[in-house]
């Protein structure tokens, strides 16, 4: 089993980079894009029969406290094989 965590920027930060991305494309005559939004993405792979629950908040403990600022970004997390 695995987690993926995906990290952005909270919608009210300013994201430099994206925008920098948004002005690049546009330039490249992609004029259907209209915004840009950079983020983090982790994948982590669990351990064999692990408790699923207990994984479960293990997992959101660490996108809380170590894969996240929470001033300043979100957080969502998916699981799957």
């Amino acid at each position: 089993m695995k987690a993926y965590v995906y990290v952005t920027l909270k919608k009210t930060v300013l994201d430099a980079q994206g925008k920098t991305v948004t002005q690049a494309l546009r330039g490249m005559g992609h004029t259907a894009i209209a915004d840009v939004r950079q983020g983090k993405y982790f994948e982590l792979t669990l351990a064999e029969g692990s408790d699923s629950e207990a994984v479960r908040q293990e997992i959101e403990q660490i996108a809380a406290e170590v894969l996240a600022n929470p001033v300043i970004e979100d957080y969502r997390i998916e699981f799957g094989s």
